[in-house]
């Protein structure tokens, strides 16, 4: 066999490029496709990306290290936006305590997505995250959505980080038809100013209840049609 200093450099990598390699358990000789080392690489988390955790997505709770699951099982094919709770192991699948950080973005907003699809993907809410009661090595994680794409998928691999608009979010409302009160859901995840005009660009006065941080209520005295400006 040649010198392996002799042989030319590829710079033009593919995923069907193969290394041979030692199995750490078998000791047998084995190849090894550049496809299936960066897959390993981008499931286990051995590529430090701040503040990013990546789990693999099961059908039974509670039953395996660095998963996320649906609190009552099964759930193939919901979608992003009927996900209202999760299942999740106090460590992903790099084998780090996630326990801390989780606790510290409650109240702030994440994004799951598809490690292979980032097509599918969800953007949420935590709203609470709260330690199993029936193992102490889960937490229940609950969330409210705030928009997405797509559905989840049983035994397919997610990152979940932390995820923010850059500068501050804002919502326009019309309200077609005439009336005295306005219903508006903005999900924008905080009491914002409103600024109202009427069909004629006027500004209308009215009277706002926030009914929580993702809807409010706008009360005039009289009915019309307008837009709402939430910032």
């Amino acid at each position: 066999m040649a010198r392996i200093s002799s042989y030319p450099f590829d710079i033009d990598i593919q995923d069907t490029d193969a290394w041979i390699g030692s199995d750490s358990i078998s000791r047998q000789t084995k190849q090894y496709t550049a496809e299936a080392v960066a897959r390993y690489l981008n499931i286990k988390g051995k590529v430090s990306i701040g503040g990013q955790m990546n789990y693999e997505l099961i059908d039974t709770p509670r039953s395996k290290g660095g998963s996320i699951a649906f609190p009552n099982g099964g759930g193939d094919g919901t979608l992003f936006s009927a996900i209202t709770s999760l299942n999740i192991s106090t460590k992903d699948l790099s084998n780090q305590t996630t326990v801390a950080y989780l606790n510290f973005l409650v109240g702030n907003d994440i994004l799951i997505m598809d490690q292979s699809d980032k097509q599918n993907f969800g953007h949420y809410k935590i709203t609470s995250y709260v330690i199993d009661a029936l193992n102490n090595s889960f937490y229940n994680i609950q969330l409210t959505f705030l928009g997405g794409n797509g559905a989840v998928d049983i035994d397919r691999y997610y990152n979940i980080f932390n995820f923010t608009f850059a500068g501050d979010k804002t919502f326009d409302f019309e309200q077609t038809i005439p009336s005295a009160t306005w219903n508006i859901q903005h999900n924008l995840g905080k009491f914002p100013s409103i600024t109202v005009v009427d069909t004629s660009d006027s500004v209308v006065i009215g009277e706002y209840t926030y009914i929580d941080n993702n809807n409010v209520r706008l009360n005039f005295s009289a009915a019309f049609g307008g837009k709402a400006y939430l910032n």
